[in-house]
């Protein structure tokens, strides 16, 4: 594992996962929330995203955290692992609320520099919605990278932590 995409639901835990592997594996971590949003939540157009994601997997080795469908074709390409968190949404709305209350009216340290931590009621339906309407092109995905990627599902905290802890140094 060298070149390390973390994909799924908001709240799902991709960036804690992100920066525990890069700790563990000694690997840079680059989060895609805080390259593509700018002050006051104004996100960087495609063509932005995409040069700076293009920049990133030419490196020899990364984690690069997030979504962003509309640029997975650049990173899931260039990776050799894909870690799709497929945690119940009910745990991922959980943990996107726990997020506001904790870092309110601040940046967290995976977000953008001058993105306040608020409550979005969008964001919060875009997660409850994922399973039907984001998980199943996901899966279809995966499964046909699978071939040449190592595809790592990973559908609950307990599948999660024993991950982590075959993966520690």
């Amino acid at each position: 594992m060298r070149k390390i995409a973390i994909i799924g639901s908001g709240g799902a835990g991709k960036s804690t996962l992100a920066r525990q592997l890069s700790e563990k594996l000694a690997i840079d971590v680059y989060h895609l929330d805080a390259l593509f949003w700018q002050p006051n939540w104004v996100l960087v157009s495609r063509e932005t995203q995409r040069e700076i994601q293009s920049r990133l997997v030419k490196q020899d080795s990364w984690i690069i955290d997030g979504n962003y469908g509309s640029t997975f074709d650049l990173r899931l390409t260039a990776a050799d692992t894909i870690i799709f968190l497929d945690i119940h949404r009910v745990i991922c709305l959980y943990r996107a609320f726990k997020r506001v209350i904790h870092y309110r009216n601040q940046t967290r340290p995976d977000m953008g520099e001058g993105c306040e931590e608020r409550f979005d009621f969008k964001f919060f339906k875009w997660i409850w919605d994922f399973p039907q309407k984001r998980r199943p092109a996901l899966i279809k995905m995966l499964e046909e990278l699978s071939v040449e990627k190592n595809v790592i599902i990973l559908s609950s905290l307990k599948e999660v932590r024993k991950f982590k802890k075959q993966n520690e140094g």
